[in-house]
């Protein structure tokens, strides 16, 4: 069922990542809670995830360029270890009580800047340590670590921050990047082979990526899927408090069981992808969790029947990660090894960089129209751009 573990680079980057995974979910919680401790303010908890996400809109186009020119172990290992010294740092300005929400707001920036230059490498290594073969068998697997990391994560913050405080939340997260980075010192990478490592970047070199995108209809079809998903489909997961409380009426506890459902989901979609490993459908399998998944969301903004609800979340988590996967899979098959980075590059510009903005959207049209009526909205976009899409692809 696990292929790609059975390859001993890829098992020790995978084991260590999924250590480093919980602890960043321990440290989402915490955070978090500490804005909300200092400022009592929803607003300024969103402005916080605005600011932890925008760099990646931002950089990660450059981010991908430099995962084509340099060794991406070695700069996964800088980043990695830059994300220790920012935990290390919210830690102790959290323990000795001088933090404040600028400072929060600083950190979170330059999380999110070291994230933009990290995705991508992250993205491209994959195929490096286990081929094209297992690919698919890889990137199920860490969605399988991501979404266990979800479930686990915020079930410790709760622990952990009644035994240790905030701070020790943080501490937590920084001493996790030490699993990842050991094991990315164990890693062993072909030096010759997947990166050019010249001495100079030429910014014109994404030029290059976008002509290849522009002559190839197919990757510009995968990469809309994704950009509709991020754009009117994502927002429901920020909506959610919002939904729990004024429609279902099942208050925080509520709101718990229908993330882990999504949550849940997810990480059984995983397993599925994993098992099926190098399958030949890939596509077909793709465009039915599109139109899956735009249905799910239609009926999910019209329910008001809570296990209903709860049912409808495992699907929507669960096809939500196959379009991801599958996107991210075929467009790495797509590409040569001299552009896999700028192209996951562009892919994570794409996939959490525009989720800013449609969270956005997201939350102006359910002021205006109604939390279920914006839901109901990007339903029926997302169906209507994935019946397109599909057609296109039909007559390629």
């Amino acid at each position: 069922m696990f292929p790609a573990l059975k390859i001993k680079s890829f098992r020790l980057y995978w084991l260590g990542m999924s250590v480093s995974l919980v602890g960043t979910w321990i440290q989402i919680i915490a955070q978090s809670w500490l804005v909300f401790q200092l400022t009592g303010s929803s607003f300024l908890l969103g402005l916080v995830g605005f600011l932890g996400t925008i760099p990646i809109f931002l950089f990660s186009l450059l981010g991908g360029l430099i995962a084509d020119r340099f060794n991406k172990r070695n700069i996964l290992i800088i980043t990695q270890g830059l994300f220790m010294i920012l935990a290390f740092l919210l830690g102790a300005l959290t323990q000795f009580r001088i933090i404040n929400p600028f400072q929060i707001m600083i950190l979170v920036t330059l999380n999110g800047v070291v994230m933009a230059f990290d995705g991508p490498s992250r993205q491209a290594i994959v195929v490096e340590m286990v081929g094209n073969k297992n690919l698919l068998n890889a990137i199920a697997l860490n969605s399988i670590s991501f979404n266990a990391s979800r479930v686990i994560g915020p079930a410790l913050a709760g622990i952990l921050a009644s035994l240790l405080g905030l701070s020790g939340c943080f501490y937590i997260n920084a001493i996790s990047f030490l699993a990842v980075l050991s094991s990315l010192f164990l890693v062993r990478l072909d030096k010759n082979k997947f990166y050019q490592n010249k001495k100079s970047l030429q910014l014109q070199e994404l030029k290059q990526c976008f002509i290849f995108i522009k002559n190839n209809h197919y990757i510009i079809l995968l990469i809309s899927i994704v950009a509709v998903l991020s754009i009117f489909g994502f927002s429901y997961n920020v909506l959610m408090p919002v939904f729990a409380d004024n429609v279902l009426k099942v208050g925080l506890n509520g709101l718990g069981i229908l993330m882990s459902a999504n949550g849940l989901g997810a990480l059984l979609a995983g397993l599925f992808l994993a098992k099926l490993g190098d399958f030949k459908k890939k596509e077909t399998l793709l465009k039915v969790s599109c139109f899956l998944f735009s249905i799910f969301l239609i009926l999910f903004s019209i329910s008001r029947i809570y296990p209903f609800c709860i049912f409808l979340l495992i699907f929507m988590g669960a096809s939500s990660l196959m379009i991801v996967a599958l996107v991210n899979t075929l467009l790495q098959i797509q590409v040569g090894d001299n552009l896999r980075g700028r192209l996951m590059g562009i892919f994570m510009l794409i996939l959490v960089g525009f989720m800013p903005f449609g969270n956005l959207l997201g939350g102006w049209l359910s002021y205006r129209l109604g939390i279920s009526s914006a839901l109901f909205l990007g339903g029926v976009i997302c169906l209507l751009f994935y019946i397109i899409i599909i057609k296109l692809m039909a007559q390629r």
